[in-house]
């Protein structure tokens, strides 16, 4: 006779799904020690369960999914892109309502980067978004110090090595020159670290703004700083069948108030400085 086929999923995807973190955060948490089942802390992210029933983070209940959000950011210049920081720099989750309860975001945008920045309750999402398999474009306006040679941005086309990394195609083009600085357009996909500055360096730029203005088909539009909306169910699933998505868009996500079970009423969004078009359903 053969044994059973096991049943439920990983430990790590569900809760990456109900928005407590991305599948690597789940299994660094599972490491600490962070995570119990019934009472017993969790040894491994392989641990199979049906849903979120009985699990515990941090001592506190998930609580069962709700529907996912989404929101755009407009995050400024001087926030980190982390929960916590050891060096004690105060990061975007510091400047976000505390009503929005845990999110995490999509990707990330260096300490003096500016502009978009998707936040969502859905873990499983945050990495469908930015995984590299998925293909997805970023486009940036960076302001760069410099003499910007027209030839040297075309041949970022075909991708560049630089000082041992290999960077994939980058489409840059030359908005405007003012004085000693020039606004560049890039649009890439994978997004590695500091690839920009790294880049553009490179070319003997030296860049002194950076701000992200789409991420895939969301965009910055006329969000202001620090300001922060929702993107409306009809909106995002439209955004998410267009980047090949449309999968994604099905999936159910997190209690959007914390590890605790949510309240049997739905809150409306939090206010940020831009006003969400409407309450999601």
């Amino acid at each position: 006779m053969t044994d059973p086929e096991p049943k439920g999923e990983r430990i790590a995807k569900v809760l990456a799904r109900a928005g407590v973190a991305s599948r690597r955060g789940v299994e660094a948490m599972i490491g600490e020690g962070r995570i119990t089942l019934n009472g017993a802390v969790v040894m491994t992210p392989a641990t199979l369960v049906q849903d979120t029933a009985g699990i515990a983070v941090d001592g506190k209940a998930v609580g069962v999914a709700e529907e996912r959000f989404v929101y755009r950011y407009h995050k400024p210049s001087g926030l980190i892109t982390t929960h916590k920081d050891p060096q004690g720099r105060r990061t975007v989750f510091d400047a976000l309502p505390k009503s929005l309860g845990r999110v995490v975001s999509v990707g990330r945008l260096d300490l003096t980067s500016e502009g978009l920045l998707l936040l969502t309750n859905d873990g499983a999402l945050a990495h469908a978004l930015e995984t590299p398999r998925a293909g997805i474009t970023r486009t940036y306006r960076v302001r760069a110090h410099g003499t910007v040679k027209d030839a040297a941005l075309k041949a970022l086309e075909d991708g560049i090595e630089v000082d041992g990394v290999r960077y994939g195609p980058i489409q840059a083009a030359l908005e405007r020159r003012t004085g000693q600085n020039s606004w560049i357009t890039m649009v890439l996909e994978e997004g590695k670290n500091r690839e920009i500055r790294k880049v553009l360096a490179h070319l003997g730029l030296t860049v002194n703004r950076l701000i992200r203005t789409h991420y895939g088909s969301f965009s910055l539009g006329r969000l202001p700083r620090e300001g922060l909306a929702i993107v409306p169910p009809a909106e995002l699933n439209r955004a998410l069948a267009q980047m090949g998505l449309k999968g994604a868009a099905q999936t159910k996500a997190a209690n959007k108030t914390g590890w605790a079970k949510p309240k049997s009423k739905r809150r409306k969004p939090p206010a940020g400085r831009a006003k969400p078009q409407r309450k999601p359903r």
